[in-house]
C-alpha cells in the first residue's frame, strides 16, 4: 500500500492538490503584493504508518534574496488552518478524494512547525480516518 501511495501522491498530484501559485496568491492577499513573500509552500507526502494516518508537510523554502529565517512561522499552523486561500479543509477534502474516503470521516491537524534549515521550514499536516 505505501508504494501505491506513493504513487498516488507523486509530485504531479501533490502540485495539483496544492498549486505553486497558491503561495503568490496567499501573500497577495495577507501583504497585497505577491512579492513581499519571504517563501514559497509545496506540499509533500511524508508517508502512512497505518491505514488510518496520514503524514503531509507544507515545505516553507526561502524564496532568493530572502531570508525565512527573518520570518515568523511558528505562528503559521493556526494562520493555515483559517485562512481561505491555503484552504486547509479544502486540501484535506481533495486527499480524501484521491484516496477514496468521506473527507468527514476524515480529522487533521497542522502540528508545530520544524525548523529544518534556514531555507527550509516544514508545517506537518496529519489526516486521522476514524474507523
Amino acid at each position: 500500500m505505501a508504494r501505491n501511495l506513493n504513487e498516488m501522491f507523486n509530485q504531479e498530484a501533490l502540485t495539483a492538490l496544492f498549486p505553486s501559485t497558491r503561495s503568490n496568491d496567499f501573500f497577495e492577499a495577507l501583504f497585497g503584493d505577491a512579492s513581499e513573500g519571504a517563501y514559497d509552500i509545496a506540499l509533500n507526502f511524508a508517508g502512512a504508518p497505518d491505514s488510518h494516518t496520514y503524514h503531509f508537510e507544507l515545505h516553507l523554502k526561502q524564496r532568493p534574496g530572502c531570508c525565512l529565517a527573518c520570518n515568523l512561522t511558528y505562528g503559521l499552523p493556526e494562520v493555515f488552518s483559517r485562512h481561505p486561500v491555503i484552504n486547509i479543509k479544502g486540501l484535506v477534502a481533495a486527499i480524501a478524494g484521491k484516496l477514496g474516503i468521506d473527507a468527514e470521516k476524515i480529522t487533521w491537524q497542522l502540528k508545530a512547525t520544524k525548523s529544518i534549515s534556514k531555507e527550509l521550514h516544514i508545517i506537518p499536516l496529519q489526516l486521522t480516518v476514524a474507523p
